[in-house]
């Protein structure tokens, strides 16, 4: 059974960074690609990065573009995310997510799998 774990999440001031980590295992896995969404309080699930299998191409959100950087270690079935210049939106729970394909999407039903997500709360 596939089983994504993120970790990393916490509290931050805003203008503070953070570094999400998602382990992916259980899987029989060939390539695929890896994502991250994340969720506000009363708000729907959004896409926020994306990155293909060999992890030349990369994907983000116009609203962390710049800010944020995703990265993957195949060795170890790692993606991170790389969180920079916090703003008080950034606040959410993060997902992390896998795709059974090798290239990247910003759309959360092109996802197989998903981890339970991890908070990250940002103060101003």
């Amino acid at each position: 059974q596939v089983q994504l774990v993120e970790s990393g999440g916490g509290s931050v001031q805003a203008g503070g960074s953070l570094r999400l980590s998602c382990v992916a295992s259980g899987g029989t896995f060939t390539r695929f690609a890896l994502g991250w969404f994340r969720q506000a309080p009363g708000k729907e699930r959004e896409f926020v990065a994306t990155i293909n299998w060999s992890g030349g191409t990369t994907d983000y959100a116009d609203s962390v573009n710049g800010r944020f950087t995703i990265s993957r270690d195949n060795a170890k079935d790692t993606v991170m995310l790389q969180m920079s210049s916090l703003k008080f939106e950034d606040t959410a729970v993060y997902y992390c997510a896998l795709r059974n394909i090798a290239t990247v999407s910003r759309r959360s039903a092109g996802y197989d799998y998903w981890g339970q997500g991890t908070q990250v709360t940002v103060s101003s």
